[in-house]
């Protein structure tokens, strides 16, 4: 099995779940601070084209500062591109866990996507 980027925010109970299931699964993994590593413009495009998903996919939707900007309402008049150069200024705006392989992107921690997405 080949190495996977794990992002995360350490004090995140759902990114600490996560971790753990990487190590019992023993996968090896980069573990990358979501916000003192934030991801970049670059990263993002081609996370999203790899996932498969839409930007707003990407989004922490439950977070203080999504709730702050008011994005709910925001993000529906906004372009693709717009959407994820303002995921790029903050970690905290990005769900997370991310996983990240080579032919994979998945955003958020449901241990069935993880577990086939990493068998494939």
């Amino acid at each position: 099995m080949k190495k996977v980027l794990f992002l995360e925010y350490p004090k995140c109970s759902t990114c600490q779940k996560a971790k753990r299931w990487l190590d019992e699964h023993g996968v090896m993994y980069e573990d990358r601070h979501i916000v003192e590593n934030q991801p970049t413009v670059a990263e993002l495009k081609n996370w999203v084209l790899a996932s498969g998903v839409e930007v707003k996919k990407f989004f922490n939707t439950c977070g203080l500062k999504y709730k702050a900007l008011n994005l709910k309402e925001k993000l529906p008049n906004m372009s693709d591109e717009e959407q994820i150069e303002l995921l790029a200024t903050d970690g905290m705006l990005v769900k997370r866990p991310l996983l990240v392989g080579d032919d994979f992107v998945v955003a958020g921690f449901k241990p069935e996507i993880w577990q086939s997405k990493l068998n494939s």
